[in-house]
């Protein structure tokens, strides 16, 4: 155990002399970043500009060139950050947020009163005092710039092959914080069996602000065949949608409203039932009363955010009655619908759940 403290110890001191040594050459690629932005050689080579040739042929990100550049700029104005770096109190990326603040500032940039905090604080804590600095400097500033990235807001939504939603977007802090905070209690740990890692927690938090813990209004078209499970049925179609499982369609009858839709061999509508909820509001009320919350043991996820489930379908003759009716959230309705899980009701009213099977091996074949 001693040895191996003390070889850590070593390997811990080469850490730091390594990165200091890095710290040192990054400087010095600073300077030689500025230096080659007043040359001409990236035009005569063809290049859109010295920072695109410097991208390519150092093979680095935009931001980072750019950061090397506006330090090597400024150096004359970080001459006192650029000696702390050199004596090791502060690192590389100390200086990189002192030159994109003075960048941000401008003529009333001040080092000595960042200084201080760069040598107290690490790279990351460093920059949010940082803000705090450009906005006591120049508060009308500070709020264009957060107005201007309200702007850029946008969220791109795509189908994969798999029919899966694909989101990629950009949220100004203050409408990222927004969603933050409302994703993140549902984004915790829920119950037994939660082996979700965070960014899956998220996404199903995504899916559940978006319900607000309802039953989405989807029209879903499905046959009895496929809503019973039977072989040979083909999958329930609904908008924005590839064609769904019998599982996942029973999940979603289990607490929503019905339509008889009749069609013709021409598939033209000739005749349309009254909507009918499979759960009705007196029900419904009932079982929130009785439950409080979902009742998969562990999870406390309130019933204003749960579905009704039915513990034996209606579908296949199980009733709206209170003993048949459990109160389940999204995540644990569909592992009993999709993913196999059974639940389980005994006389004293405890519910037991139960793994799906788990099969090891091949069967055997005929001899």
């Amino acid at each position: 155990m001693l040895q191996m403290v003390d070889r850590g110890a070593v390997v811990a001191q080469q850490l730091i002399e390594n990165q200091h040594q890095i710290d040192l050459l990054l400087l010095e690629q600073s300077r030689l970043t500025a230096e080659f932005v007043k040359t001409d050689f990236w035009d005569w080579e063809g290049s859109a500009s010295p920072y695109d040739w410097i991208r390519i042929n150092c093979h680095l990100t935009s931001n980072t060139v750019s950061d090397r550049a506006t330090i090597g700029e400024r150096l004359a104005d970080l001459s006192q950050s650029v000696q702390a770096v050199e004596a090791r109190e502060i690192g590389f990326a100390h200086l990189a947020v002192m030159g994109r603040t003075a960048d941000a500032v401008g003529k009333a940039f001040d080092e000595t009163k960042l200084l201080p905090l760069a040598r107290e604080y690490s790279p990351g804590k460093f920059h949010f005092k940082c803000l705090h600095y450009r906005h006591s400097v120049d508060a009308r500033a500070y709020a264009q710039e957060q107005a201007e990235q309200a702007q850029q807001n946008h969220l791109d939504l795509s189908t994969g092959e798999d029919g899966s939603l694909l989101l990629n977007g950009v949220l100004d802090p203050i409408g990222g914080a927004v969603v933050r905070i409302a994703l993140e209690p549902l984004a915790r740990m829920s119950g037994e069996h939660d082996d979700r890692l965070l960014p899956q927690r998220y996404a199903d938090a995504l899916v559940e602000l978006a319900s607000r813990g309802k039953p989405a209004n989807i029209q879903v078209t499905a046959t009895i065949e496929t809503l019973k499970g039977l072989a040979g049925a083909a999958g329930a179609e609904m908008e924005f949608s590839l064609p769904i499982s019998s599982s996942s369609l029973q999940m979603m009858a289990c607490d929503c409203s019905v339509t008889r839709v009749l069609l013709n061999q021409e598939s033209l509508v000739v005749d349309i039932g009254r909507s009918r909820r499979m759960i009705s509001g007196p029900a419904r009320k009932a079982l929130n009363a009785r439950d409080g919350h979902c009742r998969w043991p562990g999870c406390e996820r309130p019933a204003a955010w749960c579905d009704g489930h039915h513990i034996v379908h209606w579908v296949h003759g199980g009733t709206n009655e209170p003993d048949n009716l459990v109160l389940l959230c999204r995540r644990h309705h569909r592992m009993v619908h999709e993913g196999n899980w059974h639940i389980i009701r005994c006389d004293d009213g405890h519910l037991v759940t139960i793994a799906p099977t788990i099969r090891f091996g091949l069967p055997r074949r005929p001899d």
